[in-house]
């Protein structure tokens, strides 16, 4: 007699399941399923055996215990080349398992939502799940193993094809998704607890890291086309942001794209508390242009007005809905753009970005929904050869930051409001970083230059006669009097720095000598 393959089926998410345990019943497979798997396939009209059938024990613990039994693990687990494995399995009565289908509690997704309790995430790790998963990936010689719903298709189509047999190509393909699902699952578990953990109960970073990252997408390249790349996300970041975002329209996303998109957001993501509108416009992740304003289009004119040349075919970033006025700027004269992030769109602005202009066929729109204030400490990773390395992200708010006068010159108002914004803007630009602010508005950036004197000079070159009346923000202490000196010439009249440098003295004394405000911070913001 013929033995009936059978298929253990046990799915949180349910995505596509009717169909294929169709699939499987057609081919001769007899279901063996849980719970709300169980319910879904006979409210399908599907005949299935319910695990309690097979275990011949009822789910107990509020269905913490279900699977956990030799009668599904000693079918799933059952070496088919050993004859005493077979033999030892039939005289317990135990029909071997041939395929497994298991997804697992959404923990990822529970721990995403916002004001999750820790009873909640608990009752969403998943126990039986992962063991099933394991059991049958260790035995893939004999065992198809499938925890994605993206799997359906192909392995109906080629049981339909192999005469209800999977290759060992595929089984062993599959076991390796496998066992990268359950170690993504236990790494969020890990990731969740320690992070629940004050840093005064324990050391900050664990002595055994675990990462995981799901995969967004493929991506056309890297950084450049003999690169390879592909887009991962963490499955419970739940922030506003470029991993979060819907795009609504334009050409596939580069692998420059996302991580300028992410530099432009995370920059206007700063004034979220602000009472005024933002825009940033991003090149190779440093600002070009960036400004305050009572109005979208006039932060929007006054963050172009910085650097045109530069702005175009950058990125923009805005922190409030883009309106028609301001659609109708962006896609001005001289303009171009190649991707656009926004909490939204009002429908004349999305109908402008999209047609007004040959190039706007290709523009990327992304909509990041509202705003929200940056909350947690994030992790900044940063790769070498053969490790990483980790660190706090500096989300430290300049509103936050209590200055220090040193200069004779006490800061205006109107001063204290500049450098506030230039220091929030010089946090995000590489080291060396100077950043000139004038109302509001950013007019000079000396970026990622190797003495901080000639960013200094770009920075003035390129705010030109804007410098006159303007502030200056400095990423770390001025080594030399000379910065200060060359920011004084060009008609700088404040300075806002960290401080720290043995010749503090001599760059005080060289405010003064220009008459300029100069504050410090004590704390510094290099960006490597």
């Amino acid at each position: 007699m013929t033995r009936v393959k059978r298929a253990l089926i046990s799915v949180s998410d349910k995505t596509g399941l009717v169909d294929f345990a169709a699939g499987l019943v057609q081919l001769g497979f007899e279901l063996v399923s849980t719970g709300g798997t169980a319910k879904t396939l006979s409210d399908a009209g599907l005949k299935n055996l319910n695990i309690s059938d097979v275990t011949q024990f009822p789910e107990m613990l509020d269905g913490r215990v279900k699977t956990l039994h030799p009668a599904v693990h000693g079918g799933i687990l059952a070496d088919r080349t050993k004859p005493e494995h077979m033999n030892t399995i039939a005289e317990h009565g135990i029909q071997p398992i041939d395929i497994v289908v298991v997804n697992l509690y959404p923990f990822a997704q529970t721990v995403a939502r916002p004001g999750v309790n820790r009873d909640d995430a608990i009752e969403n790790i998943d126990i039986g799940g992962p063991s099933m998963v394991r059991s049958a990936a260790k035995n893939h010689a004999s065992v198809a193993v499938i925890v994605s719903p993206s799997d359906y298709d192909k392995v109906l189509i080629e049981l339909k094809s192999n005469g209800a047999v999977l290759s060992q190509k595929t089984r062993d393909r599959l076991a390796a998704e496998a066992f990268a699902h359950t170690a993504a699952y236990d790494a969020g578990i890990a990731e969740y607890l320690l992070s629940q953990i004050p840093k005064a109960e324990g050391a900050p970073f664990p002595d055994v890291l675990t990462l995981s990252y799901s995969k967004q997408q493929d991506l056309r390249y890297g950084e450049n086309p003999h690169q390879s790349a592909a887009f991962y996300r963490e499955p419970s970041y739940s922030q506003p942001g470029v991993t979060n975002s819907k795009k609504l329209h334009g050409k596939e996303l580069s692998f420059n794209n996302i991580y300028d998109i992410n530099a432009a957001f995370e920059m206007v993501r700063e004034f979220t508390s602000a009472n005024k509108a933002a825009v940033a416009i991003i090149k190779h992740t440093n600002p070009c242009g960036i400004a305050l304003s009572d109005s979208l289009s006039s932060a929007f004119r006054k963050a172009r007005a910085a650097d045109p040349i530069s702005a175009f075919g950058g990125i923009l970033a805005s922190s409030r809905e883009i309106d028609a006025e301001t659609a109708d700027l962006i896609t001005g004269k001289n303009t171009f753009f190649e991707a656009i992030i926004a909490p939204s769109y009002s429908p004349d602005a999305y109908k402008t970005l999209t047609e007004k202009k040959a190039w706007c066929a290709n523009l990327i729109l992304l909509e990041s929904g509202e705003l929200t204030p940056i909350s947690g400490v994030e992790k900044d990773i940063k790769r070498i050869s053969g490790g990483i390395l980790v660190q706090d992200a500096d989300v430290q708010l300049a509103q936050n930051v209590k200055v220090e006068t040193v200069s004779r010159r006490e800061p205006t108002e109107s001063e204290l409001e500049d450098m506030q914004f230039a220091w929030t803007i010089v946090k995000h630009v590489k080291s060396n970083a100077i950043v000139i602010a004038k109302d509001l508005q950013l007019v000079g950036v000396g970026a990622g230059q190797m003495n901080r004197v000639q960013s200094v000079r770009l920075a003035v070159e390129q705010a030109g006669e804007k410098a006159i009346g303007a502030v200056l923000a400095s990423d770390a202490f001025f080594p030399f009097p000379d910065g200060p000196e060359a920011a004084g010439k060009a008609g700088v009249t404040a300075i806002i720095q960290p401080g720290g440098s043995k010749k503090d003295d001599e760059s005080i004394a060289m405010a003064d000598t220009y008459n300029m405000a100069m504050v410090v911070t004590g704390v510094r913001h290099f960006k490597h």
